[in-house]
């Protein structure tokens, strides 16, 4: 058991290298991604809430980040504060909502920062992130105004949630609004692909601030997920091969 801990411990530093490494490699030349529609359709939502003075709603799922769920909900933080400075100067700024009283604080602070870095002097409306239920059901059931009464035009869906879901994408469908969706739980992508043309498959959730030029470390990290993928992929070849050698 201690091995696997020093081999754990020993993953996580060979990562963290790669990622400084690759970050000052991005800095001098920036690579290029494979294209994901939903991306490309969240860039095309925020130019029509600037144009048209809808509004942009960001929702971060329910997952605590004092749990293994709290990683997808890092991710959509990373997206809400590129998408809040981009909105923030419209009419009608973004809204967050969430499922957790601290991811909420966390969603409020994003919020916070990205209207003070464009230093708008309207004062910042607390009120744009918003804790709508601390179950999956009562989270789903609080966003669902939300969604009706603050002219939405897009609602980006990125965190934790479970089939209840599907309470929220027939909401935004049943108000003409688009949805782009990503969720680190099965059933709620099974939810999703089936009723969500801008779905976010797999570990696309955790491109988010890379796609989003959240920054060059974003960008590196997910380098570095393209790097530990082969390096396991080629593992498994090297294990297979040994085996049929009779090595093991």
């Amino acid at each position: 058991m201690e091995s696997l801990h020093w081999l754990a411990l020993g993953i996580v530093v060979l990562t963290s290298i790669g990622i400084v490494i690759a970050a000052l490699l991005v800095g001098r030349k920036p690579p290029t991604f494979r294209d994901i529609p939903a991306f490309r359709q969240i860039r095309r939502a925020v130019s029509m809430v600037v144009e048209d003075g809808s509004r942009l709603h960001i929702s971060l799922g329910r997952g605590s980040l004092l749990t293994p769920f709290g990683a997808s909900a890092l991710a959509g933080l990373s997206m809400l504060r590129q998408l809040g400075e981009t909105t923030s100067l419209s009419d009608r700024p973004s809204i967050a909502t969430s499922g957790d009283g601290v991811v909420n604080l966390a969603a409020q602070d994003t919020l916070r920062s990205a209207h003070e870095a464009l230093r708008i002097s309207k004062p910042f409306d607390i009120n744009r992130g918003q804790l709508t239920g601390l179950t999956p059901f009562s989270y789903a059931a609080g966003a669902l105004p939300i969604m009706r009464d603050n002219q939405i035009s897009t609602n980006v869906l990125i965190g934790n949630y479970g089939i209840e879901i599907a309470l929220m994408t027939e909401a935004a469908e049943r108000e003409g609004s688009a949805v782009v969706a990503a969720s680190d739980n099965l059933p709620a992508q099974a939810v999703l692909y089936a009723t969500t043309p801008g779905t976010l498959i797999g570990e696309e959730l955790f491109a988010a601030g890379a796609y989003n030029q959240a920054g060059n470390f974003h960008i590196a990290s997910l380098l570095a997920q393209d790097v530990l993928r082969w390096l396991v992929i080629l593992a498994l070849l090297a294990g297979a091969i040994l085996k049929a050698l009779g090595v093991f």
